[in-house]
């Protein structure tokens, strides 16, 4: 079986994770991992000895190995991607793909470019939850969507050097457009610095669809109870997806509210209707080991994978444009 070599430039927050699941592919081999940190450098030693190690993703990169995943904080993605595809490497990058919307765009040319795949790490896209709400969605199962709302809330992972927008708000946002299928027009956000005054702990978002569809996302590491939810409304139905359920994770409500005119008066009326509850049985995979095994399909198949840079750019996109508003204090920006 053709193995395919890849090699990991971090091993601290998301790395470990990357590194099981690329280990776990029969045709995929874990060639090479690199971190900054002798302790976490040694860590990843101790689990995967027939592995070469460096101490810089710049010295991985300029070894033998064929692709690389990249697990390093958000502002390295960028030189490090662009010095894989460079290099001839393809390349997985974990969200986001750039800080700004010219790198990214700079990193899905040269990828083309250099006929190299580049895929961004939006895990939730191969959620199995996820993927059923959005064949419900396409089949108009719940009839008109009219809106969505997520709570992506957590007490910790605290960082300093990115904001909850961009370091939270991916997830949800990469989940839209994949329902959706489709941009936002404009978005607004509003946040606050608590805890050090440097970037916003929580944020508030709201993206405008076409079609009058209005999404909201509230992320923030500053908050009492870990929620990960996203509610659907649509015109028949509703959906509730809790990804932090042990069972039931999406449920399905045969609730809404019909409009009716009253030939009497000519006003408009609203039946009320609340049935079933139906609970889907939904497949029980590890939606990152589906990112890892659609990455390494991509490489030997020469085949787009899902969340590809075009993906990946497409959230920047969205991220730039609520971060302008952000600094404008929640004033609506068009999402170019």
């Amino acid at each position: 079986m053709n193995q395919t070599r890849i090699g990991l430039i971090g091993f601290g927050y998301w790395g470990p994770n990357l590194a099981r699941n690329l280990h776990a592919i029969p045709n995929c081999d874990l060639s090479a991992i690199s971190d900054a940190s002798p302790a976490r450098l040694q860590k990843a030693e101790g689990l995967y000895r027939a592995t070469t190690f460096f101490e810089s993703g710049e010295a991985l990169i300029d070894s033998d190995i064929e692709a690389v995943a990249i697990a390093t904080p958000a502002y390295s993605h960028y030189p490090l991607a662009v010095a894989a595809l460079q290099a001839d490497k393809h390349v997985l990058v974990e969200k986001p793909l750039a800080m700004t919307v010219a790198e990214a765009e700079e990193l899905v040319e040269l990828a083309a470019t250099r006929e190299r795949v580049l895929m961004v790490g939006h895990v939730f896209e191969y959620v199995p939850a996820v993927r059923h709400i959005k064949a419900l969605l396409d089949k108009h199962a719940i009839g008109e969507t009219y809106y969505l709302y997520s709570t992506r809330v957590n007490l910790g992972r605290i960082q300093t050097d990115i904001n909850a927008l961009w370091s939270i708000a991916p997830h949800d946002i990469s989940i839209y457009l994949y329902l959706l299928g489709q941009m936002p027009e404009r978005v607004s956000a509003r946040g606050a610095k608590y805890l050090n005054g440097q970037v916003e702990d929580v944020i508030f978002l709201t993206l405008h669809f076409p079609g009058g569809i209005m999404a909201h996302v509230h992320a923030s590491w500053l908050d009492p109870s870990k929620v990960r939810r996203l509610t659907v409304v649509g015109s028949e139905k509703m959906i509730i997806y809790d990804d932090l359920a042990a069972e039931g994770k999406v449920k399905v409500y045969d609730k809404g509210a019909i409009r009716a005119t009253d030939p009497q008066y000519g006003e408009y009326q609203y039946r009320l209707h609340s049935g079933d509850i139906a609970i889907p049985k939904l497949p029980l995979l590890e939606p990152l080991r589906m990112e890892c095994e659609d990455f390494v399909r991509a490489i030997q198949t020469d085949s787009r994978p899902q969340t590809d840079g075009a993906n990946g750019l497409r959230v920047v996109r969205v991220l730039e444009a609520a971060q302008r508003s952000l600094e404008s204090d929640g004033l609506p920006v068009a999402v170019l």
